[in-house]
């Protein structure tokens, strides 16, 4: 295992490696208060990094984590061109999971091994140094450019939509570049064509007003998990269908040549098995796995909690019990109508015995883009020089809710140009970015500059 070695920011002295591993330091975890301290460390990071490379930059408030906002040199009469990202990262638990420790990167098997290496950090970072790199090698760039890269993506981008109304002007531009999504196959270029949205919520079921023994109580108390667990289980059919009644009524059927696009694509589902370790892919009837997790919708539990959760064994009635639940849609469904039909489903069946609270999380809207727009071309053009095959279009599972919004705000497009690998592990222990996506997203984003600029 190797590290670079860390000391204060500068593109001119350090090494583009060097520098990722100083960003994946920062324990930047958006979703925990204690954190916000080290949040504005890492806005402050990147700023002074953009402002020592070039650009204009600013730590900028949002109402919550702030937000680093940079522009590059301007020349009238050149495209402009919005690079979005975030410096926010998932927590690492369950700590013991990981080979090394997540905020302390290292290097294995020609990969780097931190929280954040995919997700979004090592993703990012490859644009901001292949601008930084552009713009010392020849001086000016061959489009306006703008970073706009937040803190609280993985917290639903709560704050963002009203941070880009209030800066609406100097955000404006002719299209945005995103990469914080995957590659259908490692050293496959891909350019992501459509994202799944997302409805978030909490169940929590109360029972008694404390927990209780269970041998002295159990059986004439109604216990909270148990009513949880019923509740869940009534989300799907036995067969893997969504349950909820309404669920589909907004889906629209996937076209003939939609599926064959999907079945073109080089995902081999025994590789898909090995790399998930899962005992056997499942999920919804009728359809690939690529089909389930590109353009069908979907529910899933997140997290339990109940009772106690220690070494050993104690006999208590759980007082309450949560669950945590999130829905990925496809294009047509409203998150909010989502929520109101789990909502109606869930009170429909609630037991008599037990109190139910439900609480709604963050959301966001499906995204499709139109692959014949020149935009799009310029993009599968950039990603072929780079990776020297033709790219494959890919229906993403995931969600970047900020992705419509800017759709909806600025009027503007997304390309979504994926560096991750199938196997990064983001959102999990041993997270990982090969060292080769790294360096071939710095050339990409020069590459794509230039395209965009002739687009």
């Amino acid at each position: 295992m190797t590290s670079p070695s860390s000391s204060t920011v500068s593109p001119h002295t350090k090494s583009d490696l060097d520098l990722l591993f100083e960003f994946l330091r920062f324990r930047s975890i958006s979703t925990n208060p204690d954190k916000a301290s080290e949040m504005h460390s890492c806005a402050d990071w990147l700023r002074r990094l953009l402002n020592e490379g070039g650009f204009t930059a600013e730590v900028a408030e949002t109402g919550g984590h702030p937000a680093v906002l940079a522009k590059g040199p301007h020349v009238p009469g050149r495209k402009t061109v919005l690079i979005y990202g975030h410096y926010d990262v998932q927590p690492a638990d369950p700590l013991n999971l990981w080979t090394s420790p997540p905020f302390d990167p290292v290097i294995r098997n020609k990969r780097i091994f931190a929280r954040g290496a995919t997700d979004n950090k090592g993703q990012i970072l490859a644009h901001i140094l292949g601008a930084i790199r552009l713009l010392q090698a020849e001086g000016s760039l061959p489009v306006n450019l703008v970073f706009l890269i937040e803190g609280e993506e993985e917290v639903g981008s709560v704050n963002l939509a009203e941070f880009i109304r209030a800066r609406r002007n100097e955000l404006r531009c002719d299209i945005i570049a995103v990469s914080d999504t995957g590659m259908v196959a490692q050293g496959w270029p891909t350019l992501t064509q459509s994202l799944r949205g997302i409805a978030a919520m909490e169940v929590i079921v109360r029972g008694p007003s404390m927990d209780l023994h269970s041998g002295v109580f159990g059986g004439a108390v109604a216990n909270p998990a148990a009513a949880l667990v019923r509740l869940l289980s009534l989300l799907h059919d036995d067969e893997g269908r969504v349950a909820v009644p309404g669920f589909y009524d907004d889906v629209t059927p996937p076209t003939p040549a939609e599926r064959a696009a999907l079945a073109a694509l080089p995902l081999d589902e025994v590789d898909f098995q090995r790399e998930t370790g899962a005992l056997l892919l499942t999920g919804e009837p009728g359809f690939t796995t690529l089909e389930r997790i590109g353009i069908r919708p979907t529910a899933e539990i997140n997290g339990l909690t109940s009772g106690y959760q220690g070494e050993g064994t104690k006999t208590v009635l759980p007082a309450q019990a949560s669950a945590k639940l999130t829905f990925r849609l496809v294009p047509c469904q409203k998150p909010s109508r989502i929520l109101d039909l789990v909502a109606i489903h869930l009170r429909n069946h609630q037991p008599a015995s037990v109190e139910m609270e439900i609480v709604r999380g963050h959301s966001g809207m499906p995204y499709v883009m139109d692959t014949r727009s020149p935009w799009c071309a310029a993009a599968l053009r950039a990603l072929e020089q780079v990776f020297g095959r033709p790219p494959a279009l890919m229906r993403e599972g995931g969600s970047i809710p900020i992705v419509q919004t800017f759709r909806e705000l600025l009027g503007c497009e997304t390309l979504l140009l994926g560096l991750a690998a199938p196997d990064c592990r983001a959102h999990a222990p041993d997270e990982n970015f090969p060292l080769e996506n790294f360096e071939a997203g710095i050339r990409l984003h020069q590459i794509l500059l230039r395209e965009l600029a002739d687009a």
